[in-house]
């Protein structure tokens, strides 16, 4: 899948990616309804390889507990 039309913001080593409304890249419709696929989800851990690839490493912090 290839996301397009998102917007990057970083505030020093932290950052953001925005969609065209509040929730879109994490599963959320316009609407705020659950939508059948995400970018990320709070919670998601990641790790960065050596290509640059985000690699998801747990899907929530509740799944470490």
């Amino acid at each position: 899948m290839m996301w397009l039309d998102y917007n990057i913001h970083q505030a020093g080593h932290n950052f953001k990616i925005e969609g065209e409304w509040e929730g879109e890249v994490m599963g959320k419709k316009m609407d705020g309804t659950d939508k059948d696929y995400h970018l990320y989800k709070p919670g998601d851990v990641f790790r960065i390889n050596e290509s640059g690839w985000f690699v998801k490493v747990i899907d929530t912090i509740e799944a470490e507990e």
